[in-house]
């Protein structure tokens, strides 16, 4: 099948023009003004952005945590990325504690294969690693799994210590991959919430005060610390307070090879949100916390002046009803995690845009390039080019909507809240192709499915 998308504004992270673009098959055959071609299917761009497909490089889709599973599969979850304009995500699989990290590669290409509609990568949590199976993340990189995720948070679960993270860091390092870190002080956490809970305080606005942002600078420290030592380029994750971005601008000021990503609700939400009644504010129990409103503004200046490099979604949706509520005797029970990978696009294009805090070409490098440098999927990913994959999305910048549930149009995710409820915005996704396959057309699936798995190239290669 062919596309040829006429008259758009082609936009990446370092171009903006007008042209035309030809789809033949899978990726971009030609690029140029008025071309004279005969093609399948033709979608007229006029007054639209053609955009890279968004990369969501940080989303837990079914993935079960806290007694309970988030709401979204990889089914339903690629179908509201598809709707919001994302074209490809990398997910993270986990590794059992005690059991082999290939063994979890498997679980998790059993959830996604034949269930997603849009492109998919996967990240390895890493909960051990003892030295004998430090071959397993030579295996993992050759199966195209080139970045690994550890744990400060969650003792007990997913945390592990300085030991296991210097020993998998040297081996990503020797190995040419990235590790992604969840950088907060787990076992200091552990003891304020003690404390807290003796003294009756288990409302969800205390999963914010237990968790200081000195403790995720200090998280976040470290981690750039351990990784200077073993020599491995590291990537924050979920970065959400002014304290920790201080961190990340010492450590590239002294040149460590660290990236940070920060997410859309640290970018819009603040920490008011726990105070809202009837437990409402279990709603945006995530880890990190939701924080002072303040530290917004540090954060979209990282994002202007490239100490934060990247927006994930962290997208980890549970249900209010019968998931958040297994809280309700405490703020320690309930499962943390927020839906948003259908909204990402549209939100950061009317919040940053928009509102003149960043420019178009940082905008697809916030939401697609940039991800795609850090986790080999550049040039394949990412971009709008010859011979890349025709992930391309037809972007109204003057379409607003109002973010409902209770609107077909704009929530998709399989959770009965969205975190935007009533937010309108500026800027949405029109019509949305994965490998030249028109998935969504004005907000309507075309075809369900079809999503591949990517096998990725190490830190800093290309992928072709």
């Amino acid at each position: 099948m062919s596309v040829l998308i006429k008259n758009g504004r082609i936009v990446t992270a370092v171009d903006d023009y007008f042209a035309d673009v030809f789809i033949d098959g899978e990726t971009v055959a030609q690029i140029g003004k008025d071309l004279a071609v005969e093609a399948d299917t033709v979608i007229d761009a006029t007054d639209r952005l053609v955009i890279p497909g968004g990369i969501d490089p940080h989303t837990h889709l079914d993935m079960p945590f806290g007694g309970t599973t988030s709401a979204d599969d990889f089914e339903t979850g690629t179908l509201a990325a598809a709707h919001g304009g994302t074209t490809c995500i990398v997910d993270f699989a986990i590794q059992s504690k005690g059991e082999s990290t290939l063994k979890g590669l498997d679980t998790w290409h059993a959830k996604a294969e034949g269930k997603a509609t849009i492109d998919y990568g996967f990240h390895m949590i890493i909960t051990d690693m003892a030295v004998e199976r430090l071959p397993e993340m030579v295996k993992l990189r050759d199966a195209g799994v080139t970045s690994y995720k550890l744990f400060m948070a969650y003792p007990g679960v997913l945390y592990v210590d300085d030991g296991t993270l210097y020993r998998a860091f040297r081996q990503a390092g020797d190995n040419g991959t990235r590790i992604c870190m969840h950088a907060e002080n787990g076992i200091v956490i552990d003891e304020i919430v003690r404390e807290a809970v003796a003294d009756g305080k288990i409302e969800p606005k205390y999963h914010a005060l237990t968790r200081p942002t000195r403790m995720e600078a200090e998280g976040v420290y470290r981690a750039i610390a351990i990784a200077e030592v073993a020599k491995v380029p590291l990537y924050i994750v979920h970065l959400s307070c002014h304290d920790a971005l201080e961190e990340v601008k010492r450590g590239r000021a002294r040149g460590v090879d660290v990236v940070a990503e920060t997410c859309p609700q640290y970018l819009l939400l603040d920490q008011s949100w726990y105070d809202r009644p009837d437990f409402e504010g279990s709603k945006w129990v995530m880890t990190p916390a939701l924080r002072e409103k303040w530290n917004q503004d540090s954060l979209w200046q990282g994002l202007k002046f490239r100490d934060l490099e990247t927006i994930g979604t962290d997208h980890c949706p549970f249900c209010f009803k019968g998931q958040k509520e297994l809280g309700r005797e405490s703020f320690t029970k309930i499962p943390n995690g927020a839906p948003g990978i259908e909204n990402r696009m549209s939100v950061i294009y009317d919040e940053g845009v928009v509102k003149g805090r960043i420019g178009l070409n940082r905008y697809v490098e916030l939401t697609s390039t940039a991800a795609a440098k850090a986790f080999g999927l550049f040039p394949k990913k990412g971009t709008i080019a010859v011979g890349s994959d025709a992930d391309i999305v037809v972007f109204d910048p003057n379409k607003k909507r109002t973010i409902s549930i209770d609107d077909e149009r704009t929530h998709h995710m399989n959770v009965d809240y969205s975190a935007y409820e009533g937010r309108e915005v500026q800027g949405w996704s029109e019509t949305v192709l994965s490998r030249g396959r028109v998935i969504v057309k004005d907000g309507s699936v075309q075809t369900k499915g079809g999503g591949q798995f990517i096998k990725r190239a190490g830190a800093g290669e290309l992928l072709r």
